[in-house]
This record gives structure tokens, C-alpha cells and sequence, in this order.
């Protein structure tokens, strides 16, 4: 089974000969002929290329050090949590992942491409979680940029829920399409 990490069709799952029968970019002989027909279709590069890259040199790392620290909600608990007045739950995904998959009702949208804008002093984040003392709930697909942003968020109350908004879909948490 192969799970396309950049799918466009929306498949979720594929097999290696369905690839090699219908990929195009598999459909070369040698890996020049790869390269070239690559540097020949001039695409830009992908959206968040700056944080896939990185991220996935160090899958789970952010994810398992902030377990260590405590910073984490199962999505079980998240439901517990979601919709009480001492928390709010921000989801990252980006807007094409929102649209395509749903959103947590009542969450707040900060994509993660802009987080350094918002828990920077003066950002909505920061400013919620100092004048409220709110609890600041990270969401992201599977939770790797939300165990980024609850590292990096310089907020106390910052954590996040442990595999995302795909663990939150698996304990059947509402969402809203």
C-alpha cells in the first residue's frame, strides 16, 4: 500500500503497480529522465514546503517532546475541554485543508503559515492568552505543526492534541463541513 504524501485527486491509499501503471512521473527509465522531466515541468514550489521539509526530518520529535513536557491533549480529552470558557482550540490547518476535511466548531482559525504573526507580542494569540489566561489548544491535521506551535508559542497554557484533527475525526469529535 503506498499513502501519496502530496495526493491532489484526493486518494488516500494507492498500490505500488497503480502507481507505476498511471503515475506520470513514473513513467520514466532512468533517474536523469526523472530529474529532467521534473526541472521541465517548472512548478512552484509547494505551499508549505518550509515547514513539510523541516518537519519531516524530525517526524514525531515535536510531537513526543511535548508529551515529555506534558503539554498535550488526547482528542478525548480535547472534547472534554473544547466549548469550556478557560479554553480555546485554534486549528492550523490551512484553509484548503478546512474546506476539504471540515472544522471543529467553535475553534478559532490561525493557519500555521502565519503563527510567528500571532504569538508574537501585539499577535491575537498572545494578546487572548494574556488578557484572558485562556488555555490556547493547538489543532493541525495529525499534530505535528500543533506540537510546533505549543514549543514555540512562548504562551504558558499552550498545548496540543496529540494526532490532530485526524485523531479528533477517529474519537468522533463533531465537525462541521
Amino acid at each position: 500500500m503506498v499513502y501519496p504524501a502530496h495526493d491532489y485527486k484526493g486518494d488516500t491509499v494507492s498500490i505500488i503497480g497503480e502507481e507505476k501503471r498511471f503515475n506520470p512521473r513514473l513513467q520514466v527509465k532512468s533517474v536523469d529522465e526523472y530529474v529532467d522531466l521534473m526541472q521541465n515541468l517548472k512548478l512552484p514550489d509547494p505551499k508549505l514546503m518550509d515547514v513539510a521539509v523541516p518537519a519531516n526530518l524530525r517526524v514525531g520529535l515535536a510531537q513526543d517532546e511535548i508529551a515529555r513536557r506534558g503539554w498535550v491533549l488526547t482528542a478525548a480529552h480535547a472534547m472534554a475541554a473544547v466549548g469550556r470558557p478557560d479554553v480555546t482550540l485554534v486549528e492550523l490547518r490551512e484553509p484548503f485543508e478546512r474546506e476539504k476535511h471540515g472544522v471543529i466548531p467553535g475553534s478559532l482559525h490561525a493557519p500555521y503559515t502565519d503563527l510567528r504573526e500571532n504569538i508574537g507580542a501585539g499577535g491575537t494569540l498572545h494578546e487572548l492568552a494574556a488578557a484572558t489566561g485562556k488555555r490556547i489548544l493547538f489543532c493541525c491535521t495529525f499534530g505535528e505543526r500543533s506540537a510546533m506551535a505549543a514549543r514555540d508559542a512562548g504562551i504558558n497554557s499552550a498545548c496540543h492534541i496529540h494526532g490532530g484533527f485526524d485523531a479528533w475525526r477517529k474519537a468522533n469529535g463533531p465537525i462541521v463541513r
